[in-house]
């Protein structure tokens, strides 16, 4: 653990909090992770992170096992605490219906720092396979996944709706991006689930979800993932399998309207048609 300052000490170890406005962190939205102060543990993604009028860092979802819950002293409140340290962070609340997951944690930013995305030891994937609801529930569940947006790419305009995606027209597809610790797992696995969960072979459609916004298709981010996504097409076709998946380098990614994400989390008695298929065979 890093040596801290007074004021670190004050909050993290104190159960201190620090003035609204001050922090360095709750007006900061660039792309990246925020890892614990004391001890660098990863806590938040910054897809997480939202304005709120509060005056501290919000978020509405951490990485899955980072943060610890905890009754406060008071009675009053739910204390939040790294879960690889114990280092304070703040206090989460839900019911205020800031966000549609509904839950604000409330975290000093002196408990934090920032890695931005262009340092940052995660990596992504980007993947299409008709409605995003089901894909983005799956990979959610997947180890070594830290988070995962749904979205819309590949398409020929700037940040597009979904009404607009849903006209057919625009190019897009209805997609997830996925970001992944490259210790806990790798751009195969995930590519693997990928084609396990939906229909690889359907063109333009998924189920009953009918369009080119519904298409199956891999976005890589470089040559490594061409050739994986590549490699496992081939061993589908072998299989049998007539793939239709399109290979295509990832552009713009355009993370969907929020009542999209996590839906069937949210909504789990809403149908999916995603259904796990081996396809593979044994590992």
């Amino acid at each position: 653990m890093r040596p801290l300052s007074d004021e670190e000490k004050r909050i993290l170890l104190d159960k201190g909090t620090e003035a609204p406005f001050s922090g360095k962190y709750w007006n900061h939205f660039e792309r990246g992770i925020y890892v614990c102060r004391q001890c660098g543990a990863p806590l938040y993604l910054s897809m997480s992170k939202f304005s709120s009028p509060c005056g501290w860092p919000s978020f509405d979802e951490e990485i899955p096992g980072a943060v610890r819950r905890q009754p406060d002293a008071d009675g009053q409140r739910t204390e939040i605490l790294c879960a690889a340290c114990g280092g304070h962070l703040g206090h989460v609340f839900s019911g205020e219906g800031l966000t549609e997951k509904n839950v604000r944690h409330c975290v000093n930013s002196v408990s934090l720092r920032f890695i931005p995305e262009s340092r940052w030891p995660l990596e992504r994937a980007v993947f299409a396979g008709g409605c995003f609801w089901g894909v983005e529930h799956y990979f959610r569940q997947a180890p070594g996944v830290l988070g995962v947006a749904a979205g819309y790419t590949g398409g020929r305009i700037k940040k597009p709706t979904y009404d607009q995606v849903c006209t057919g027209t625009t190019g897009h597809a209805e997609a997830v991006e996925v970001i992944y610790d490259p210790r806990r797992t790798t751009y195969e696995a995930l590519a693997r689930l990928f084609f396990e969960i939906h229909d690889p072979t359907q063109r333009n459609r998924q189920g009953p979800d009918v369009g080119s916004q519904y298409r199956s298709a891999v976005f890589y981010l470089d040559e490594a993932q061409k050739r994986t996504a590549d490699r496992l097409i081939a061993q589908l076709k072998e299989r049998g399998y007539d793939v239709a998946t399109e290979v295509a380098p990832a552009s713009a990614f355009w993370p969907a309207e929020p009542y999209h994400q996590d839906y069937l989390s949210r909504y789990p008695d809403r149908p999916d048609c995603h259904i796990r298929t081996p396809r593979f065979g044994p590992p």
